[in-house]
């Protein structure tokens, strides 16, 4: 019984992950939100995503605090 939770669980998660990777590039604002460091020198680029990901958390709390109501 716990086997199968654990795979449904899985797939949930796997298909969440390709979608994200198929349809994330094309959300305009997604990484590009005021907050999210980005350095460029030469030969050398830092870019990290803080606020897209604290957006991305807090979406992904939400649904999760939702679904178990």
């Amino acid at each position: 019984m716990l086997t199968g939770k654990i795979l449904i669980i899985a797939g949930i998660v796997l298909l969440v992950a390709g979608l994200a990777l198929t349809f994330g590039p094309k959300i305009p604002f997604l990484g590009k939100l005021p907050g999210d460091i980005q350095f460029k020198r030469d030969g050398f680029s830092f870019y990290f995503p803080l606020t897209s990901c604290i957006l991305i958390s807090v979406i992904i709390s939400l649904l999760f605090w939702f679904f178990r109501k």
